[in-house]
């Protein structure tokens, strides 16, 4: 039986997150095959770069944003849920999703977890965002400010010129001038606060199936209902082989937390988040104990990408977590945005307490869980992950990754390097963001960074880096410091181009006529126009108590 999971007794820290990797072997060098929410499920669903999929943007936006997108994991992708499916496994979705919705129209669930080989799905089609939470701010405040903040400023110069030309005579302007162009700074405001005001029941509410359940969602007890759901489909599957995928909202912003765990932690709201993630998977862990399945269960816990470090409220709180010694963090590729929590726990069956340093990536489980299952892999496409089981049993102790591919979105941004004969683990970066202010750790300007244009500086030759040696990224190498400098490019540039040969034109989710909001693909629980109210997750837990 296979139980995969993507998380994070109520103890302070993490007691049962460290639980679970004493009892199994965690991974230091586990790697996301994106550093953004939607390119890396798309990889751990698929065992395949998101670019194979089209899950790969060519613009700054490289998530999904809006419930009523129409783009999404392509029907004709296999994940690894519909290959166990396929084998007479019980599968369930509880949690985040963020991979699309709908195609066509507002019903045919297309991208849904349904649609790609989940029997259950409960929790959010598309993401947590501070939007999502009355009160924590807006993702959207660069964007506005391009969009709105600019013409607002030139329709108010115009106004204060053409009235201070009026007044010396200079150009008689008639009325209905200055009536237009206030009205066109009416128009504007008035778009923004209507965006701001449905934004949050339109694209933050929960799914059971195919049906809304609670629009806009509610964070009351929100861990806790989609824990017992979790705990609740392991009782009912516990006869049969199944899979489960508890992918938490924790620990994304908006930071939430119950009140029994809000103010506890020593490390503000972040900690709390984190603690109630703990105490969830602590409860899942109880379950399979109590129905004596921990045996015979492969529990996976990790995360789609590193710390968002560029969140930091205006109190100088930070939101976003932190990621060591590794610089950089989400949506860039420095080892703070791919390197990820990798623990895999399997009672007799791995090793407890091991640890080991080889690079992986969260495409292997999808090979590894197939070939658990006795599923064949598909044949018909390039499948990037490798199965992880003879790493973990202690069969061979390197990786079967000698090359990895670092994407920023649509871009080939770095190569890692892991020769058969040598303990070098070496990084080549083609180009890296500029953070921004100058000396930081992010792109705080811009709150993420982006992959093209002036928001890059690209390196010829190669900024070339032995992780093994320098983990931090903080000392390039040269002909000077490395006398193979010249051959390693040369060996990871060939190596670029094999990978880059076997990569076929896909439509792009992301574009931006697939990413923008299309009115008639919105899903609405009520018929009163776009209020979208509805709770029936609030009457269910009424009955059920």
């Amino acid at each position: 039986m296979i139980h995969q999971s993507i998380p994070g007794e109520k103890a302070p820290g993490t007691p049962n997150i460290d639980r679970l990797a004493e009892g199994g072997v965690k991974l230091t060098q586990h790697l996301a095959a994106s550093p953004l929410c939607t390119p890396s499920r798309a990889a751990f669903m698929t065992g395949r770069y998101p670019i194979r999929s089209g899950m790969a943007s060519q613009s700054k936006v490289g998530v999904f944003l809006f419930s009523a997108s129409s783009g999404g994991l392509p029907t004709s992708e296999i994940t690894f849920a519909k290959l166990l499916k396929n084998q007479g496994y019980s599968t369930a979705l509880i949690g985040k999703w963020h991979l699309g919705t709908n195609c066509h129209n507002k019903t045919d669930f297309c991208h849904h977890p349904l649609s790609h080989g989940f029997d259950y799905f409960h929790g959010l089609p598309v993401t947590n965002l501070r939007d999502c939470k009355p009160g924590e701010g807006t993702v959207f405040t660069t964007g506005i400010r391009v969009l709105v903040s600019v013409p607002l400023q030139l329709i108010a110069i115009a106004l204060l010129t053409l009235a201070v030309l009026k007044c010396l005579g200079l150009l008689p302007t008639p009325g209905l001038v200055f009536f237009c162009l206030l009205f066109l700074a009416a128009v504007i405001l008035g778009l923004v606060v209507c965006f701001l005001y449905y934004f949050r029941p339109l694209n933050c509410f929960l799914m059971r199936n195919h049906e809304i359940t609670q629009q806009p969602l509610s964070y009351d007890h929100l861990t806790q209902r989609l824990t017992e759901d979790a705990a609740e489909f392991i009782r009912r599957s516990a006869e049969t082989p199944f899979l489960l995928v508890l992918s938490y909202l924790h620990v994304h912003t908006a930071l939430f937390s119950s009140k029994d765990f809000a103010g506890k932690s020593k490390h503000g709201a972040y900690g709390d988040t984190a603690e109630e993630m703990d105490w969830s998977v602590g409860q899942i862990l109880n379950v399979l104990d109590e129905l004596r399945l921990a045996n015979n269960t492969l529990i996976y816990f990790s995360s789609d990408q590193g710390a968002h470090v560029e969140e930091v409220t205006t109190r100088g709180e930070v939101h976003g977590g932190s990621n060591g010694i590794y610089k950089g963090g989400k949506a860039n590729n420095w080892e703070g945005g791919i390197r990820v929590p990798g623990i895999l726990r399997w009672p007799g069956v791995i090793p407890a307490g091991l640890e080991i340093d080889e690079p992986t990536s969260n495409m292997d489980i999808f090979p590894t869980v197939a070939k658990l299952a006795g599923s064949p892999l598909p044949e018909d496409r390039i499948i990037d992950g490798r199965d992880l089981m003879p790493l973990l049993q202690g069969k061979s102790q390197r990786s079967d990754h000698e090359f990895l591919f670092h994407y920023c979105n649509f871009y080939l941004n770095a190569v890692r390097w892991h020769p058969r004969n040598s303990t070098s683990i070496w990084k080549a970066f083609f180009f890296t963001p500029k953070f921004t202010p100058e000396g930081a750790n992010g792109c705080f300007s811009t709150h993420v960074c982006f992959c093209h244009g002036d928001y890059i500086t690209h390196h010829h030759p190669p900024l070339l880096f032995d992780i093994s040696k320098d983990p931090r990224e903080r000392n390039p190498l040269t002909l000077t410091t490395e006398p193979r400098f010249q051959e390693i490019l040369e060996a990871m540039q060939q190596a670029a181009d094999r990978h880059t040969k076997t990569l076929q034109e896909v439509p792009n989710q992301l574009s931006l006529g697939n990413i923008v909001w299309k009115p008639w693909l919105q899903m609405c629980c009520s018929s009163s126009g776009l209020s979208c109210q509805c709770d029936q997750e609030k009457q269910d837990r009424t009955v059920s108590h």
